[in-house]
């Protein structure tokens, strides 16, 4: 706040003031003249003036704080890598040879389970055919735990040949073809 916001409305005086300022004053073509005369003159150099203080050798004194930061580096390093160890490591995990083939017969018994209408199978084999799915993901979980046990993919494929062979013959006791 200053002393003309008292009243904002009365601006005579200050009209006045303005008015009353000198005008603007342009340099004469003299001073021009001047100006480039020593704009276009070399410059001489500056004396250097030397001390025998400038010719000593200057001591460089290493700092004293950098064993601390070095020790601090070191420290926040050995925790973190001891951090990094203790947790556990997410890596995408790599189907081995085994859960491939494991993968490949699931799906193509899947797809040819699909083929048989399973409305149709009758209500006695349900707990047996039930408990053959149960049996082949028991088998898929095994597989997923020891990828280097081949015996398993054995199983697996006996497993679901045994589902498909005692599916189609409740179809073919119903009366149905597959």
């Amino acid at each position: 706040m200053n002393q003309n916001d008292e009243n904002e409305y009365d601006n005579d005086d200050l009209v006045r003031r303005l008015r009353e300022l000198p005008a603007e004053r342009v340099p004469s073509a003299v001073v021009w003249q001047r100006i480039a005369a020593e704009l276009q003159q070399p410059r001489q150099p500056l004396p250097v003036v030397v001390t025998p203080s400038m010719l000593r050798p200057v001591v460089h004194r290493e700092p004293r704080h950098w064993p601390w930061y070095a020790g601090a580096a070191a420290a926040v390093l050995a925790l973190v890598g001891t951090v990094a160890l203790w947790l556990p490591q997410d890596r995408p995990r790599v189907a081995s040879p085994l859960q491939a083939q494991a993968n490949a017969l699931t799906h193509e018994y899947r797809l040819a389970i699909a083929t048989i209408p399973q409305d149709s199978v009758p209500a006695e084999l349900m707990p047996a055919l039930q408990e053959l799915d149960a049996s082949a993901g028991d088998i898929r979980q095994a597989i997923d735990q020891s990828p280097q046990a081949g015996f398993l993919l054995g199983q697996l494929q006996r497993t679901y040949a045994l589902r498909l062979e005692l599916t189609r013959q409740g179809l073919s006791g119903a009366g149905l073809s597959t």
